[in-house]
């Protein structure tokens, strides 16, 4: 019985030293803070701020000269993520499109997104330990805020920095190391952008704040970010490259923005580059 005690402290004690420590956090349910444009600058100058950049530009560093398809350690969270995420995956599939008049803007989302709204906080738990449990229901909010609007049933680049927050969380309170950073891109985030484009093909959703013509996409933003750090150095490819359909059926397995412009050229099917994305039609003759 004594040894079998030593052994619970001891585990207690490793676990301990992988986990942060609980009572050096203070745990809220998120809020929308910025409503009026002085808002902007309150928030530039937060310390949210400079965590939730300082997290995309460390994740841009360690994809650099990266391929999708290289080898990188994959941690037990990753792998709870990647769960979490094929579970919203068999939803779609559990909720067909409904027959209505209208083509965009299917009414079933709202009953896929109902039931995300539901068990997010348990789909949380499965991911963080139970000494940070604590944590679920504040987490829980940016993982809902990042599939699209149910009211409108449209989703956009603000539904994606959701997600970026929602992993940034996970980082913050030390469920996702800095090792992990590699398959926070190319495990984590590649299988959200397969969730949302499903969730964009299946229920017809309309783009949230589109910039139309001038965006990049009308989707889709970190994916440019993070995919132009990968393709940093390249022997070969260039932006000049980027739209030639050889080019990008050959790539885009391993580089996040080929397989963004995939993407686009599959979901817009008969426009030209100059209607689609002036500024990625405009990168090609850089």
């Amino acid at each position: 019985m004594a040894e079998h005690e030593k052994q619970m402290e001891a585990d207690s004690s490793q676990e301990d030293k992988v986990l942060p420590s609980l009572p050096s956090y203070s745990f809220m349910i998120p809020k929308k803070e910025i409503n009026m444009v002085p808002d902007m600058a309150k928030w530039k100058c937060s310390q949210a701020y400079a965590d939730y950049i300082g997290f995309i530009l460390t994740l841009n560093g360690g994809v650099k000269g990266k391929k999708l398809t290289c080898e990188y350690k994959i941690s037990e969270p990753i792998e709870k993520l990647v769960a979490l995420l094929n579970t919203l995956d068999c939803w779609i599939d559990e909720t067909p499109p409904e027959e209505q008049p209208s083509r965009f803007g299917n009414k079933a989302f709202r009953t896929w997104y109902n039931k995300l709204d539901q068990e997010a906080e348990n789909l949380v738990a499965t991911v963080i330990p139970h000494q940070l449990c604590a944590a679920a229901p504040e987490v829980a909010v940016y993982l809902k805020e990042s599939v699209g609007n149910p009211t409108r049933i449209d989703y956009g680049t603000g539904h994606e920095a959701a997600f970026a927050a929602f992993l940034c969380c996970l980082c913050k309170i030390g469920v996702l190391q800095v090792d992990d950073q590699m398959a926070i891109v190319f495990k984590v985030f590649s299988r959200y952008l397969e969730v949302m484009r499903k969730l964009q093909k299946t229920y017809r959703m309309e783009p949230a704040g589109s910039q139309g013509v001038w965006g990049l996409d009308d989707f889709q933003f970190l994916p440019f970010i993070w995919g132009s750090a990968q393709l940093i150095d390249h022997p070969t490819l260039e932006p000049r490259h980027f739209l030639a359909e050889k080019v990008v059926s050959d790539n885009h397995k391993d580089y996040m923005f080929l397989e963004c412009i995939l993407f686009i050229t599959q979901f817009s099917v008969g426009g030209l580059w100059t209607q689609l994305s002036h500024r990625l039609w405009n990168s090609e003759k850089d």
